[in-house]
């Protein structure tokens, strides 16, 4: 089968290796794709909104699947054209997209059906903010109500600062329309934990916990970014926790979304916090986490492509999703500076070194071919060196030894990945 893969990321690059491993695929696309998806992939130059070029795209090349990667052609309707013209597409509908699209809209849909998450409020007046910032208690949580890029969360640990997120969301546009709404929730504390899920619009399946690290820099400093580097799986992810989570959350969002009308097809990606009074639901994505996804398939057992059919069928109660005994750690090599300003175009070397070694992987981020034909970086996150171990300290060790392998000029990581494992 042929299948078309939209997106040009880490996410989409974990995506691509793991369908070339299935026997049933003979030639994958990805538009826009990367210098490293490149290696697995043709890619071709089709924007991810460009949704008239994509469809004309798997219709000519008679394309068996197409995988929208990113949030915000899934938000926008991507799966819609791609059924409006006839085509097999795995992903959830806009109407169904929502749930990642509006922080409003999933929080109201968590408020109407018990499903436990921090107590908010939703504002469309900066005046109104404002006003219930007086009284509210900090610290406090600011989030933009749409897309965001992963960066429109603000933590407030004082009145000030929650005065000055308000204007940097909804007066200052620093993510755009995403801050036309905000909502101001209350902040929650305990471990944080990131669960994946396939989804057939009533049975929802389980992958393997991860944890990511947002902040720029070491020790949970800096500002807050698409992700530095995760971990698989989650040590403090219990089976008391799995249990709880499975009947309150997971299922009871599922059945929601259909209740609403809004039957569900593609990933939940349930983001949780651990409070001392149980899990609570701290975000809903539409779809593959990232950097997550590159510690999470590499230790999926399952043939992706059947998964991904069972969903769109509407048979994912008859897949046996199945991971390693294993543990993989992701050490994203990002461009100094990221996620403000920084430069692109430097040469990476050392790629080579990844080939014919089981178990080390380098994911593109944010790469390309200059004109030379060396492959360049090409963005703020570069690469997701990502390696597996028996357990989770010896995965770490193969990750930060694996990063020693790869330069380029301005390459920056984080040094305290999985800092966590050493508090069990």
């Amino acid at each position: 089968m042929k299948v078309l893969i939209i997106g040009g990321g880490g996410r989409e690059h974990a995506i691509a290796w793991k369908t070339s491993r299935s026997p049933k695929v003979q030639k994958i696309y990805c538009a826009p794709g990367n210098a490293g998806i490149a290696q697995l992939a043709e890619c071709v130059d089709i924007g991810v909104m460009d949704f008239e070029k994509q469809v004309a795209f798997a219709r000519e090349h008679k394309i068996d699947l197409t995988i929208v990667g990113p949030d915000d052609p899934l938000v926008a309707g991507a799966v819609d054209a791609f059924e409006a013209a006839g085509l097999k597409v795995f992903g959830p509908r806009k109407n169904a997209a929502c749930l990642e699209g509006s922080k409003s809209f999933s929080k109201d849909l968590m408020k109407k059906y018990n499903i436990p998450t921090a107590g908010y409020e939703t504002f469309d007046s900066p005046e109104e903010a404002l006003k219930y910032l007086e009284t509210a208690s900090m610290p406090i949580v600011l989030k933009a109500d749409g897309l965001a890029l992963g960066k429109g969360v603000l933590i407030c640990n004082t009145r000030e600062e929650a005065r000055a997120g308000v204007k940097t969301l909804m007066l200052d546009k620093q993510f755009g329309s995403s801050g036309d709404r905000i909502v101001i929730e209350e902040f929650m504390t305990g471990r944080e934990v990131s669960v994946l899920s396939f989804v057939d619009g009533n049975t929802v399946k389980i992958m393997t916990s991860a944890q990511d690290h947002k902040r720029a820099k070491d020790n949970d400093q800096g500002l807050n970014t698409g992700g530095m580097g995760t971990f698989s799986p989650s040590p403090f992810y219990t089976e008391e926790v799995d249990l709880f989570c499975r009947e309150h959350i997971y299922e009871a969002t599922v059945q929601a979304m259909k209740k609403e009308g809004r039957e569900f097809k593609g990933i939940i990606f349930f983001g949780l916090m651990l409070t001392e009074q149980g899990p609570k639901v701290l975000e809903y994505n539409a779809r593959f986490g990232d950097p997550e996804t590159q510690v999470v398939l590499p230790r999926m057992k399952n043939d992706i492509v059947d998964v991904f059919e069972a969903c769109i069928d509407g048979t994912l109660d008859q897949i046996d999703l199945q991971f390693e005994d294993n543990a993989a750690v992701c050490v994203v090599l990002a461009s100094e500076g990221y996620p403000e300003h920084y430069e692109k175009g430097f040469p990476i070397s050392g790629l080579t070194a990844f080939q014919g070694k089981e178990g080390y992987y380098a994911f593109h981020a944010g790469s390309k071919f200059n004109d030379k034909g060396e492959i360049v970086t090409n963005g703020g996150r570069v690469l997701g060196i990502t390696a597996l171990g028996t357990d989770l300290k010896d995965a770490r060790s193969n990750a930060y030894e694996a990063v020693k392998w790869v330069s380029f000029e301005n390459k920056y990581m984080r040094n305290d990945i999985g800092k966590a494992i050493d508090d069990l």
